[in-house]
């Protein structure tokens, strides 16, 4: 058995951070893989597993069936299960007692090619569902249909959300709520201010319509998940919502970054050049987090759309910075030449101050809310999901604050006073980098 193959696999696929599990159908066709995962749960101690197969068939029937079946295991043991593998101790992950077998094929192989098995695990942690196949070059095909719920201590009613991920419809639509009330705000601020108003804060205003839009979508998903198993239809909102969230967060860093509006009326062709690769690009990133989603970690697909995710996803972070420097520069050129150096250097520490924030931001949900997941306990999942949205709403707060309309010099209102400080400290700055 090739050891190496299958223990990167899994080790690989446990560390993601996968979907709360709920109702799952997953076909296998002619996968000679040792261990295929499924689904991660965190169960309480009313866990309960329910596995349907059917259309079970093995390409080679005579073989031993006791090395075929299903597994739970965390993921603290399965590292201690392949140090004995290494080592011999054992000679299939189903022989370690480290593990916890669900059911094995020979126990079900005079019932046909179909068979169905409830498993209560009363053990609280995060399990990952696994099927082993410890016969050298044998093909499995089947269909499963895996269903992983806890039981109300109460009512006995079934939770399909992970135990960590149990409280996420009330968050989602808490921050929701927060969105709302941002976005009626800034209706009225707007109002006030209607003879200093831009283009850009009108777009400011959809994109804040648009992410509570989307975590209202994502509240009423999780929450018939957290019912039924099912996300009956709202899965598809929370896409389109996502979707269009995504791609206008950002065009309008994008767009801020240049100062489209506000500070120019139009874009230079090379802005325009970042616009046309952001877009694309996160169509491609939203069409990959649907595969992500909807799919389970089974296949080299996933695998890959996962890596096409992060990618694209690092290259459009990487891309929305370009505008914010190209700016910062152009200031700084204007500020030793039109003899404006105060106001100009109120701009120039304003995008300087957003250049960081959006660094900060980038960095935070894409680096510090990974690390979180990670090393969080699973029962408090649920945390790394608030500090992403706290970070995200400090962000817009930031945005909308910074780049809100002015009356009479709209953003930049400078006492002409601070003109000689402010050209000294620009020649400061100057002989600094020299």
């Amino acid at each position: 058995m090739a050891i190496s193959r299958f223990s990167l696999l899994l080790i690989f696929s446990l560390f993601l951070s996968l979907s709360s599990a709920e109702i799952r159908h997953t076909k296998i066709r002619s996968d000679s893989r040792p261990i295929i995962p499924f689904d991660e749960f965190g169960f309480t101690n009313t866990g309960r597993l329910v596995l349907n197969v059917s259309d079970l068939s093995l390409s080679n029937p005579g073989a031993d069936h006791s090395k075929l079946g299903f597994f739970l295991c965390t993921r603290d043991s399965w590292l201690h299960v392949l140090q004995q593998l290494e080592n011999s101790a054992v000679s299939c992950a189903l022989d370690s007692g480290l593990v916890h077998g669900v059911v094995l094929f020979d126990s079900v192989s005079k019932s046909g090619n179909s068979f169905n098995k409830t498993y209560e695990e009363t053990n609280p942690d995060q399990y990952t569902l696994v099927f082993a196949n410890c016969v050298n070059n044998l093909q499995v095909s089947m269909s499963v249909r895996s269903s992983m719920y806890n039981l109300d201590g109460k009512s006995g009613t079934r939770d399909y959300l992970s135990a960590g991920r149990t409280i996420l419809p009330r968050v989602y639509f808490m921050f929701s709520l927060l969105y709302f009330a941002l976005a009626i705000f800034w209706i009225h601020f707007l109002y006030k201010k209607r003879l200093t108003v831009f283009r850009i804060h009108f777009f400011m205003l959809a994109v804040v319509i648009l992410k509570a839009l989307n975590l209202l979508c994502e509240a009423e998903d999780k929450s018939y998940i957290k019912r039924t198993g099912s996300a009956h239809g709202w899965d598809v909102l929370f896409y389109i919502f996502s979707f269009l969230k995504g791609i206008t967060l950002f065009t309008l860093i994008v767009l801020i970054g240049t100062g489209w509006s506000f500070l120019k009326p139009y874009l230079q062709n090379r802005e325009k050049k970042v616009l046309m690769i952001v877009i694309p690009l996160q169509v491609v990133a939203n069409i990959a987090q649907v595969v992500i989603d909807e799919t389970r970690p089974y296949g080299q697909e996933w695998i890959t759309w996962k890596q096409v995710f992060l990618l694209v996803d690092v290259i459009c972070c990487c891309a929305v910075l370009f505008p914010i420097v190209w700016s910062i520069k152009i200031l700084r050129e204007a500020a030793r030449t039109d003899g404006k150096a105060a106001v100009n250097l109120m701009k120039l520490t304003l995008f300087r101050q957003y250049y960081i924030v959006v660094i900060c931001y980038i960095y935070f949900t894409r680096v510090i809310v990974y690390a979180l997941e990670t090393i969080t306990s699973y029962r408090y999942m649920w945390t790394s999901v608030v500090a992403a949205e706290f970070a995200t709403l400090a962000f817009y707060l930031f945005t909308g604050y910074k780049f809100k309309p002015q009356a009479h010099n709209p953003y930049f209102a400078v006492d002409d006073e601070e003109e000689e400080a402010a050209a000294e400290q620009l020649k400061l700055e100057d002989e600094f980098e020299l």
